[in-house]
């Protein structure tokens, strides 16, 4: 086989890995960045350590949020916010 071909079996090779392993990674962080640029007050929120609850009060870095009933507040980093739910009751 000549040298071309080597060339060419490497570039598919790192094209596969483009586009099967590092083009969706990014994809994902951009719509987790989304996300968590759009929270608003009132939004039910996961942490990634898998803690729930409704934000009270936002910043730029981090955003508080009760959890149950009893109302304990908690301040985490934004970029800890997992998933969010847009509230959907009406108070």
């Amino acid at each position: 086989m000549s040298t071309y071909t080597y060339i060419i079996y490497f570039a598919v090779i790192i094209a596969v890995f483009y586009f099967f392993m590092i083009r969706p990674e990014s994809k994902r962080k951009k719509q987790a960045e989304q996300m968590r640029n759009s929270l608003a007050v009132g939004d039910d929120i996961t942490t990634i350590g898998g803690i729930v609850g409704k934000i009270v009060h936002l910043s730029d870095d981090f955003v508080t949020f009760e959890t149950g009933e009893d109302r304990v507040r908690m301040q985490v980093a934004k970029w800890a916010i997992s998933s969010n739910t847009k509230s959907t009751t009406q108070q």
